[in-house]
C-alpha cells in the first residue's frame, strides 16, 4: 500500500508543478472564456485522463524491456533534466506571458474566418447544423472535441508526459495514475 501512496503523492506533486502555466493550461483557460466551461473542462479532463493512463501503461511496460535498475537511473536523470529545463525556461524565456500570447494567437486564427468575420455572427438553424455534423460530433459537442484534441495533442511528448512515464516505471503505476488524474 505504501508504494501506491508514494506513486500517488509523487505523481500529484509532479503534475501540479509541471502543468500550472503550461501551454495546455492557457489553452483551456482561453477556451473556457469563449465557450461553455463545462464542455471545455470535460474535454480537457478526458484528454488528461487518457494521456495519464497511456503514459502509465508505457512506464509500467518499460521495466520489462529494460532492467529496473536502468529504468530507475534513467528516470532520475529525466527528472533532474526536466527540472533544469524548467528553470532554464523560467529565467531565459518570456515564460508564461509568451506561452499565453502564442496560445491566444493560435486560437484567434482558428476563431476567425478567412474573410475576417467571426464565427459568432453566423445564424444557421440548429437542425441543419446537426444534420451536417460529422458522425462523432453528433454525439459529442464540437467544443468538447476541440478541447480534448487541443489538450491531448498539446500534452503529447510534453515534459509532464515523459515524467509520468518515468514515474510509472519507478513507482506503482496505479498510484501514479490516481495522482496524475487528481
Amino acid at each position: 500500500m505504501t508504494s501506491v501512496l508514494q506513486g500517488f503523492s509523487k505523481s500529484l506533486a509532479m503534475t501540479v508543478l509541471s502543468e500550472i502555466g503550461d501551454k495546455t493550461f492557457f489553452a483551456a483557460a482561453i477556451l473556457a472564456m469563449r465557450h461553455p466551461r463545462r464542455l471545455v473542462l470535460s474535454g480537457c479532463l478526458a484528454a488528461l485522463i487518457v494521456m495519464t493512463i497511456l503514459s502509465a501503461v508505457v512506464g509500467w511496460a518499460a521495466p520489462n524491456l529494460i532492467s529496473r535498475k536502468w529504468t530507475h537511473h534513467i528516470t532520475t536523470l529525466l527528472f533532474f533534466g526536466f527540472g533544469m529545463w524548467s528553470l532554464w525556461d523560467a529565467f531565459h524565456e518570456g515564460g508564461e506571458s509568451e506561452e499565453l500570447a502564442e496560445v491566444e494567437a493560435k486560437l484567434d486564427a482558428d476563431w476567425k474566418k478567412p474573410d475576417g468575420a467571426t464565427k459568432k455572427g453566423e445564424k444557421v438553424d440548429d437542425d441543419m447544423k446537426k444534420q451536417n455534423r460529422p458522425f462523432l460530433s453528433q454525439f459529442f459537442s464540437p467544443i468538447l472535441l476541440k478541447a480534448f484534441s487541443i489538450t491531448f495533442f498539446g500534452e503529447w511528448g510534453d515534459k509532464s508526459q515523459l515524467a509520468t512515464i518515468g514515474l510509472a516505471a519507478d513507482e506503482n503505476p496505479f498510484g501514479v495514475v490516481l495522482g496524475g488524474i487528481l
